[in-house]
């Protein structure tokens, strides 16, 4: 976009007095790039007096018109890394805090651009960011394994504009890969572990979906329930029920109720016929079957009271 010489000399002049009002008002990124891409450039004599006051003088609006001359050169990188699956917004975001971080840095007398000096902090900054949160790219944690990262994916597309097959594959092939090893100065072992690493898709543990008992994600067969709490306590319980809680019950009842409990539902005769009935115990105490019955609820009340 170009500007005319009294837009440019006007917010110039807004700038200069008060730097933050040239700061786009909260709204989408593409009104962040296109106000970022409206703010005027320095010439290299502004630049310079202004990398003076900040150095010499602490002058916070001297580095504020710095840091808002270059967010257009944030923009362009970061638009750079956007192949990478995480949001152009938090890109800027993060190569803004790069950008800071080399106004504050800067040396005036060194006889170089800010541009040229920005443009390392930028990028370091972003790749900071990239490595942090892409999930995958944890495990590039060497200085050798960065460069292999943030340069392989460029490299395979050069392959594919320069190779007239190469465009129908998506792996490297040997020689390829002794090239690309030779070039940053890493193991071919360590380009196939990347190549490899780059080409898996993420999947995602949880259903991404709302589609109730039909939804089904990785989290349904990794998870390992024996080691649920709710179902530890359960198993705990079980094993404590069948150990001494049924024991313990049994003793809070009288001798004529232990006996009913017992043969009706803890004795197991040797054809497995299970134990005695309401008939032959009513016969045994010379009682009616329903008295029995009575009893025998009465007695499991009891005992249902005692193992909750």
């Amino acid at each position: 976009m170009t500007l005319s010489a009294g837009s440019c000399a006007g917010a110039l002049a807004v700038s200069q007095t008060d730097p933050w009002a040239m700061v786009p008002a909260l709204g989408n990124l593409e009104a962040y790039i296109g106000a970022a891409n409206k703010l005027p450039m320095l010439s290299a004599e502004d630049e310079l007096r202004l990398a003076r006051r900040l150095r010499d003088h602490g002058d916070v609006q001297a580095a504020g018109q710095l840091v808002l001359s270059h967010l257009r050169l944030v923009v362009s990188i970061a638009r750079q890394y956007l192949g990478y699956g995480l949001p152009h917004g938090d890109l800027i975001q993060e190569g803004n805090v790069g950008l800071m971080k080399a106004v504050k840095r800067f040396d005036p007398e060194q006889g170089v651009r800010l541009v040229s000096y920005a443009i390392h902090w930028i990028k370091a900054e972003i790749h900071e960011y990239i490595l942090k949160n892409w999930r995958m790219v944890k495990v590039a944690t060497t200085k050798a394994q960065r460069k292999l990262f943030f340069n392989l994916r460029s490299m395979k597309q050069n392959l594919k504009d320069s190779s007239t097959d190469a465009g129908h594959r998506s792996t490297l092939t040997e020689d390829e890969v002794r090239a690309m090893a030779r070039e940053l100065n890493v193991r071919p072992e360590d380009v196939h572990e990347m190549e490899t690493r780059m080409s898996g898709a993420d999947v995602a543990l949880e259903p991404q979906g709302d589609d109730g008992e039909e939804s089904f994600a990785p989290i349904a067969y990794l998870a390992d329930e024996r080691s649920e709490p709710s179902r530890v306590l359960e198993a705990h319980h079980r094993d404590w029920l069948s150990e001494n809680g049924i024991s313990m019950a049994l003793g809070t009842l009288d001798e004529r109720s232990r006996r009913i409990v017992e043969q009706r539902w803890l004795r197991v005769n040797d054809d497995n016929s299970g134990g005695m009935t309401l008939h032959d115990l009513a016969a045994e105490y010379g009682v009616s079957a329903e008295r029995i019955r009575q009893i025998e609820a009465a007695a499991m009340k009891k005992m249902r009271a005692v193992l909750s």
